[in-house]
This record gives C-alpha cells, sequence and structure tokens, in this order.
C-alpha cells in the first residue's frame, strides 16, 4: 500500500517589527529629520547673519531661504500623502515640486555667485572665489537627482530614493552651521550619512541595497571629494572660472 509523507515546506522568516516599522514609516521620518537638521543648523545664524544682518544681506537670499523652506515642507507633505495612502494628490503637487525644484536651481547657482560677490567686496572674506565650487557642485547633483526622480516618477522605487538623495544633498549649509562640524568641509559627512540611512533601510527590509545607492552613493562622494580638492588647493582653472562668475 503507498504511503504518503507530509513534505515540510519551509517559508522565508517574517519580517522584525522593525523591518515593518521601517519599511512603511522611512520616508516620512526622515522628512521629518531633515527638517528638524535645517532648523537646528540654521537656528543660530539666521538671526545675526540673515534676519538682523548687519550690513543688510541681499533680497536675493531672502528669495532663497523661502524657497529652501518650501522644499523641506513641501517633501514632508509628500511623504506624509504617500503614508496616508492619497497617491492621486501625490503626483498632482508633484508637478508643483518640480516647478519649486527648477526654481531651486536657478535661484540656488545665483544667490551663491551674488553672496560670494557680496562676502569678498562688503564683508572681506578671503578665499570666497574658491569655495563657490562646493555650493554650486551641490546645486549640480541636486539637480540631476531631482530631474531623474522626475523622469522615473512612474517608477516608485526608485523615484522615491532619488527624491531623498537630492534632499540630503541640500542639508549641506545646514550641517556646515553646526558647532560640531567645523573641520572643512566635514558637513558633506553629514548629508551622506542620510543618505547611508536609505541604503541600511533597504538592508533592513528587503536584505539588498537599491541599485539607485549602489550607484549614486560613489558617484556623490566622487563628485565632492573633486569639488573639495578644487576648494582646498586653489585650482588655477576654477580661480578664473570663478573670477568670471563674480566679476
Amino acid at each position: 500500500m503507498a504511503t504518503t509523507q507530509a513534505v515540510r515546506i519551509c517559508s522565508p522568516s517574517e519580517p522584525s517589527e522593525f523591518a515593518r516599522w521601517t519599511e512603511k514609516y522611512f520616508y516620512l521620518f526622515m522628512s521629518l529629520l531633515i527638517a528638524t537638521v535645517v532648523v537646528y543648523g540654521f537656528s543660530g545664524t539666521v538671526g545675526n547673519k540673515l534676519i538682523h544682518a548687519n550690513p543688510p544681506r541681499p533680497i536675493l537670499l531672502w528669495v532663497h531661504a523661502v524657497l529652501f523652506s518650501s522644499w523641506v515642507a513641501f517633501y514632508i507633505l509628500q511623504s506624509a500623502l504617500v503614508r496616508i495612502r492619497k497617491v492621486n494628490l501625490h503626483r498632482i503637487l508633484g508637478w508643483a515640486g518640480a516647478a519649486l525644484g527648477t526654481s531651486m536651481v536657478v535661484i540656488g547657482s545665483w544667490v551663491e555667485v551674488v553672496m560670494a560677490r557680496f562676502d569678498t567686496n562688503r564683508l572681506h572674506r578671503a578665499n570666497r572665489d574658491a569655495f563657490l565650487i562646493v555650493p554650486l557642485f551641490d546645486i549640480v547633483a541636486f539637480a540631476i537627482f531631482l530631474g531623474l526622480a522626475i523622469l522615473w516618477r512612474t517608477r516608485s522605487e526608485r523615484h522615491r530614493r532619488l527624491m531623498l538623495i537630492a534632499t540630503c544633498v541640500r542639508t549641506g549649509a545646514a550641517f556646515g552651521r553646526m558647532p560640531f562640524l567645523h573641520a572643512p568641509l566635514s558637513f558633506y559627512g553629514g548629508g551622506d550619512g542620510l543618505i547611508l540611512l536609505g541604503a541600511l533601510r533597504d538592508l533592513a527590509v528587503s536584505r539588498r541595497i537599491h541599485t539607485v545607492y549602489m550607484i549614486a552613493i560613489p558617484l556623490l562622494v566622487a563628485g565632492q571629494t573633486a569639488a573639495a580638492q578644487i576648494f582646498l588647493h586653489r585650482a588655477a582653472f576654477w580661480i578664473r572660472i570663478a573670477h568670471g562668475l563674480l566679476g
């Protein structure tokens, strides 16, 4: 008489409670963390270097501050809309975000040149011509990651990671104003650390790091290293370009 034998099929282990929480709330948490970084970073300087600055800063700097603050608020809103499953509204508002992000690239580049000229001519700060490469690189990186996020807006796994990277890139100015990041260009570690949290989230949730991080992080660090070396060594080719921009 034939007998049947039960075969036990091993199912994949259930994700931990931490992994489930991370999968659901990570991007909303990151949006709030970025907002905290920005508020803390600028809280010590916005009063004496913008609101009550003497001499008064160019009006363009105020415009830039409003746009950047709006972007942080927009990122929180979009993350929250996805969390509460208002995806259609998220997509509609996404076009407003694309316009806001584009204006940040244009105004951001403009204000960096204006402020470098202001710092050099009015405040007599040295080496602002060489340092201009640092914020301009950040703006270019933001523009690239934002552009790719818009291009892949229907590929949610790529889109949300690229939006996170783009937003983290723009936290450099906030990290640079924190009292414990006084070493030259140490603020890069702050923004890159936020991005690395995204890679760690992938490991916790899916046991692998998404290709977006695998490609973006090395390229971003390489670009930051190049910008830092150009600034620190006052590369002659860049000084000529900077002087042309500064007039």
